[in-house]
This record gives structure tokens, sequence and C-alpha cells, in this order.
């Protein structure tokens, strides 16, 4: 099988899982979100994706990492996160700051994903305190994953590759930035409009007083 100069077979069987993890997000968002707006659909195939990733990607990730390392694994997990180990190579090592950031990932985020997602499915009136405090979560995580390192000059990241560059650490990162915020700018909104009608119902009562 030929590939493009950069682009491993690795590479490309990593991509078509990762493509394959979003096709079974957007099969459960289809199962379970029919009835839900189109905006909340979007949200749903996020976090039906997010957790499928924490649970089945980062899962492994630190499992390997707490009973050794990746470069040590073996395996297509294993294998995956060594070749994105070529980006960033804290993740082969089984780094204290990545692994501690993991772990709080694979448990917390993916209970809250869930939760969430009961939540937008079921519009429980806690939907947007767990979709703030997840996307801070999220924030969070990515803050510490790659903060300790660009303090000390960013020795550990390949940033020569464009592959490893644009697609390992910009692309697949930028997403849990980028969607986190625009959740977050989601639930403001929201929040802000109950409170306008709140001020508005109140208004009206003191009319008819």
């Amino acid at each position: 099988m030929e590939t493009p100069p950069g682009l491993s077979l690795v590479s490309v069987l990593s991509l078509l899982g990762c493509s394959l993890q979003v096709l079974a997000a957007a099969l459960l968002t289809h199962r379970y979100g029919g009835r839900s707006s189109p905006a909340d659909r979007w949200i749903l195939l996020w976090l039906f994706y997010d957790v499928i990733v924490h649970l089945t990607l980062e899962g492994p990730f630190v499992y390997m990492s707490l009973v050794g390392t990746v470069e040590e694994s073996e395996g297509p997990l294993a294998e995956l996160w060594k070749e994105y180990g070529k980006a960033d190579t804290r993740w082969l090592v089984s780094d204290p700051t990545i692994v501690s950031v993991e772990i709080l990932t694979v448990v917390l985020d993916s209970l809250l994903g869930v939760l969430l997602i009961h939540a937008v499915l079921r519009d429980k009136y806690y939907r947007h305190f767990l979709q703030v405090t997840l996307s801070v979560c999220e924030l969070y995580g990515g803050w510490m994953t790659f903060c300790p390192d660009w303090l000390l000059g960013s020795p550990h990241l390949n940033t020569s590759n464009p592959l490893y560059l644009w697609l390992y650490l910009v692309f697949f990162n930028g997403l849990w930035v980028l969607v986190p915020v625009l959740l977050l700018v989601q639930s403001w909104l929201r929040l802000k409009g109950l409170h306008a009608v709140r001020e508005d119902a109140t208004r009206a009562d003191k009319k008819k007083l």
C-alpha cells in the first residue's frame, strides 16, 4: 500500500480508526438524538465522539502507561500511540504530567460526558451546569498537556514535520479547544436567555401589584 511522503501505513490506519469513531458517534446520535434540535444533535455527535475517544483511545493509553510505557507496549493501540509519539515524545515514556491529566480525562470527563448526553436527551435542568463543567475540564486538560512543555521551550514537540504539527498536534488537539469554547458560548447564551425570561416575569408580576 503506497502512502504519501510522511504518511505511514500506521498513520493511515490510525486515521481510519478515528473515522470509524466518528461514524460510531454519528450512528449513536441518529439512534438516540432523532427528536433533538439540530443544534443539540451536533452537540450529541461531539459528546458521543468525545466519550468514545476517552474510553477507547485514552483509556488504553493510561493502562499502558501505568503498567509500563507505550514505547514498550505492543498491539494496534500501542502502534497508534507510538505514531502520535512521533509528534510528542512524552506520550511514549509515561510522562507523569501527561498520565495524570489522562487519568482525570478518562475517569472524570467520560463520566461527565455520559451524564451530559443523558441531560441533553432528557432536557434536564442541570444540562448547562454539566456542559460548562465538562468544557472547562477539557480546556484545563489541554492547557496542562502543553503548557509545561511550552515553558521548557517545547523540547518534546516535533514541529518540523507538517503532518505531525498540523494534523496530530494542531488539528486533533485543537478540536478539544474549539468545541468546548463553542459549548461554553452556547451555555452562556442559554443561561442569559433564561435570566432575561425570569426578569421579564418578575417585572410583569410587579406591574400586576
